[in-house]
């Protein structure tokens, strides 16, 4: 485990343009187990079948060795991203851009570079926002692009339980499902997509350490299950999608999945005390 010393200063900006390009064979085993997390009929996921929309997380991941972890679990600054100093690091948004879906058991290309490095202050203190652009490529075409938003902050002041509360009330054509995070799922979701950030399976450190009255739900979580929500209720496929994290959810009470229909359904997941902790939107196909 490496230490916490100081990160020294660097002119992050200079990391703008930087690129990166992983590889992955896509195979069904990863997608199986996606499936079994998510209790999903497994024999939809065999080789040469779509990977569905957002599963690409599920893939192309980093694999620092444990002797370059930080203490919060997350890997050491520099390399691809920027070595920010700001010590909680979160993924706050995305924008994807479906062309075709992946194809299970075919090998793939991810192709990344950051597009843009900003640091500023707000109300929390010091900000920094990253973007990255990706695009995955198999059998030399385009099937996806997206862009990420990474953002990273200071230490904030300890946060609250929440406390039930009612939620607002949903539009008269809106579909909803309740949905209850705990540790079992957040521990396999970390362990699916190799995400060692201690937040979401770690529930002293979560709480001592960082403050959070309990584990934090992962934002694609969220994200995904907006999405499978969407595409369950639509039409036809989801062209383009995109969400945006408002607030922490955690694993204390279940959380409110909501749409409204149209040609760009409107997302939302709302906590127990009705917080919006999400917002997304999906596009469909013309």
């Amino acid at each position: 485990m490496s230490d916490n010393s100081p990160i020294p200063e660097v002119d992050v900006a200079a990391w703008i343009g930087r690129s990166e390009t992983v590889q992955d064979d896509c195979s069904p085993a990863q997608a199986l187990s996606v499936a079994a997390m998510l209790n999903l009929d497994a024999g939809k996921f065999a080789s040469g079948a779509e990977l569905p929309l957002l599963w690409h997380w599920f893939y192309f991941l980093p694999r620092a060795p444990q002797s370059k972890l930080s203490a919060d679990g997350h890997p050491e600054r520099g390399g691809f991203l920027p070595p920010i100093a700001l010590p909680r690091r979160m993924f706050a948004g995305a924008r994807v851009t479906v062309h075709q879906l992946l194809k299970l058991g075919k090998a793939a290309t991810r192709e990344g570079k950051i597009l843009n490095v900003r640091e500023t202050s707000g109300k929390s203190g010091k900000l920094a926002f990253v973007t990255v652009g990706y695009r995955f490529i198999q059998d030399g075409v385009t099937c996806l692009e997206e862009e990420q938003d990474i953002v990273y902050r200071e230490p904030g002041a300890a946060v609250p339980a929440p406390v039930a509360a009612p939620r607002p009330v949903l539009a008269s054509d809106a579909f909803s499902q309740e949905f209850t995070p705990d540790s079992r799922l957040l521990f396999r979701f970390s362990a699916l997509t190799f995400n060692a950030h201690r937040i979401h399976y770690d529930r002293p450190y979560a709480m001592a350490e960082e403050g959070y009255p309990g584990l934090v739900v992962h934002g694609p979580l969220i994200a995904l299950l907006l999405a499978e929500l969407a595409q369950r209720n639509a039409t036809r496929p989801i062209a383009t999608f995109s969400f945006k994290g408002m607030a922490p959810l955690f694993d204390i009470g279940g959380v409110r999945l909501s749409g409204v229909p149209g040609e760009r359904i409107s997302l939302a997941a709302h906590a127990v005390d009705g917080t919006q902790t999400m917002a997304a939107e999906a596009a469909l196909r013309p």
